[in-house]
């Protein structure tokens, strides 16, 4: 079950979904025009640009629309409100009475191989010198949820979203011929990895872990391969489960990348992990019960209210997969705006465009800032129907080239 703000009935807003033009001069009718121009012929489009802190063009800007992956402007805003840029996650490292290493996770979602590296080094430096086993604990997030949108393929961009995971629950493989490696120097091949190989396609890819049973299963084997690595005897056993009562807390590790880091990473790679874990971890926690997506959403709307005070929205997921998430393009602009501190986080296109894509089947969108007369212009453009893949960046190219924004709408019918 999805949040849903209150939403006015859906045929009103559609009506009111008018084009809205400021100070800007009446449109022609023409069949010439740049990018902008074309949009501006598109039934099921939205555009709306503000220069100089004045809004210049608004086509259907109240109409609700899927959003995509510009979902994820909404989730990191959230993200450094609620910890701030400076923020580390961190995930703890306990002893039980029977000698077995158990390792609780809170969302981390940035456990890359290379910070496995430093925690093995780190156990070793406690004194861990052998164990029975490695037990993992997942508790934090609910076990039987299922994030909205993701489906169940192979590709990394639906990988399971779990609060103890490796390498954004993803492997990285090549295999040639009968023969499987790892992708990555700096990860070991596991007997998942290899086993999942095994049946892959030829040449080099990065698949998902599929599910949560897998997901922790593949986390133990990394690890115990990193604690090997390190002359730490593990005799191979793993179990998933909650820490024993009495286990004695050994290393609390805090991630060496900052929630600045996790979020330049997330933006630029459209990282779906990273933001629905982020999504996740934002939810307020009853009595020490699992986080569970309702109440992501629940406070994903909290927040919205507090932060905006929109309505008519929808906020299914934190990465954008749902094509049930609703913003319109003025409300992804105040999105926009109120990242302004925060605009160098965003991928950089031309020199010339600092924005966030948004893409499913059908759906293109772009929202951030163009470069403008010396100034960064705030834009959204959402885009529901099929167009060219690079047609939104030729939107804002045009966006910053153009010695005047209105003369775009000139050009074309508004």
């Amino acid at each position: 079950m999805s949040w849903q703000a209150p939403l006015p009935l859906l045929s009103a807003i559609l009506l009111a979904s008018a084009v809205v033009l400021t100070a800007v001069s009446e449109p022609a009718q023409s069949d010439s025009g740049g990018a902008v121009a074309q949009v501006l012929r598109l039934p099921d489009a939205s555009l709306v640009v503000e220069e100089g802190g004045r809004l210049v063009l608004a086509y259907q800007p109240d109409r609700p629309m899927v959003p995509a992956s510009t979902m994820k402007l909404l989730t990191a805003l959230a993200a450094i409100d609620r910890w701030g840029l400076d923020h580390r996650f961190h995930t703890d490292f306990f002893r039980s009475s029977d000698g077995w290493l158990w390792v609780k996770g809170y969302g981390d979602p940035y456990l890359v191989s290379e910070e496995l590296d430093l925690i093995a080094r780190a156990l070793k430096a406690r004194g861990l010198k052998a164990i029975p086993g490695i037990g993992t604990d997942d508790s934090f997030f609910s076990a039987s949820d299922e994030i909205p949108g993701r489906s169940d393929t192979n590709n990394p961009y639906d990988a399971p979203v779990t609060a103890l995971a490796a390498n954004f629950n993803t492997v990285s493989l090549i295999r040639v011929g009968g023969t499987v490696r790892s992708g990555e120097p700096q990860t070991p091949l596991t007997a998942l990895a290899r086993q999942l190989g095994a049946s892959a396609p030829a040449g080099k890819q990065r698949i998902n872990l599929k599910d949560r049973a897998l997901a922790l299963r593949y986390f133990a084997e990394l690890l115990e391969a990193k604690l090997r690595g390190v002359g730490i005897s593990v005799s191979g056993t793993m179990r998933d489960g909650s820490v024993p009562s009495g286990a004695r807390l050994l290393y609390r590790h805090e991630n060496t990348r900052s929630l600045r880091d996790i979020l330049a990473s997330m933006l630029k790679y459209s990282n779906n992990f990273i933001a629905n874990d982020l999504f996740l971890d934002l939810a307020d926690r009853r009595h020490g019960q699992p986080i569970r997506v309702q109440q992501a959403q629940r406070r994903a709307a909290a927040w919205v209210k507090r932060r905006f005070g929109w309505h008519g929205y929808r906020v299914e997921d934190g990465a954008g997969l749902s094509r049930g998430n609703r913003l319109t393009a003025r409300q992804l602009l105040a999105l926009v705006n109120a990242f302004t501190p925060y605009r160098h986080l965003l991928p950089e296109h031309d020199g010339m465009v600092l924005a966030k894509t948004g893409t499913l089947t059908g759906v293109s969108c772009y929202a951030g800032f163009f470069q403008r007369n010396g100034r960064w212009e705030p834009f959204s453009l959402m885009i529901n129907q099929p167009v060219a893949y690079n047609f939104r960046l030729e939107v804002a190219t045009d966006l910053a080239a153009s010695p005047d924004i209105a003369d775009l709408c000139r050009r074309g019918p508004c």
